[in-house]
């Protein structure tokens, strides 16, 4: 479901609500399992979702859960008016939890590394409270991931904190066979949890009682 109506949010005890999950989307083929990976997150947690420009070029939007807020680029001005509004890239920063970009493109890992923050997706990264989990799934073709930028993309975000879901080895989707492939969903979710245990989530009962949600859009 996506954004139309500016952001208010409300932030409550840990103890009365799930966990806040923000997902984001680059500019990668791998955006076709999007959907799946918001899926995989709502069944613990509340999830917002951002994406870029290019991530929705691959994102069939009206597949996403009707419980899924999802927020891109146009949204960041439509909610902004006059001063004293809230900014948009700052809110879901103060409302998340942790973060996840699945896929992370080689793109928007430079970006990252680099500082920029021309995007709603990128803006978030720069004021991100790193004292709270970041992680990153790069996807991108094998030559691409082999690039000297690469490593050095990668070493300059670890310093950060940002931690990485490493690609696979598989057939990419030019054709080609070589590591670059983004992690699968399933592996994704399961390595947030383990690394992000909610203190208040009950394992055995994965849906708690919601609140602190944002009011709806």
């Amino acid at each position: 479901m996506e954004c139309s109506e500016p952001l208010g949010l409300v932030r409550s005890d840990l103890q009365t609500r799930r966990s806040h999950v923000l997902l984001a989307a680059s500019g990668s083929v791998a955006a076709i399992k999007f959907e799946n990976l918001c899926r995989s997150f709502s069944e613990w947690a509340e999830v917002r979702a951002v994406t870029t420009k290019s991530a929705l070029h691959f994102i069939d939007t009206s597949s996403l859960s009707r419980d899924v807020v999802l927020y891109t680029d146009d949204d960041e001005w439509s909610t902004w008016s006059k001063i004293g509004d809230s900014v948009l890239h700052i809110e879901l920063r103060k409302w998340a939890d942790l973060m996840v970009i699945a896929p992370l493109s080689a793109n928007t890992l430079g970006k990252i590394a680099g500082g920029l923050c021309d995007n709603l997706l990128t803006c978030i990264v720069r004021a991100w409270d790193y004292s709270k989990p970041l992680f990153v799934a790069p996807a991108m073709n094998t030559f691409m991931w082999n690039n000297p930028f690469t490593e050095r993309h990668l070493s300059l975000i670890t310093e950060l904190g940002i931690s990485l879901i490493p690609p696979v080895t598989k057939r990419l989707a030019c054709g080609d066979y070589g590591n670059g492939a983004m992690a699968e969903p399933s592996v994704i979710n399961a390595t947030v949890r383990l690394s992000f245990p909610h203190p208040f989530l009950n394992v055995s009962n994965p849906h708690p009682p919601r609140g602190g949600d944002l009011p709806p859009q």
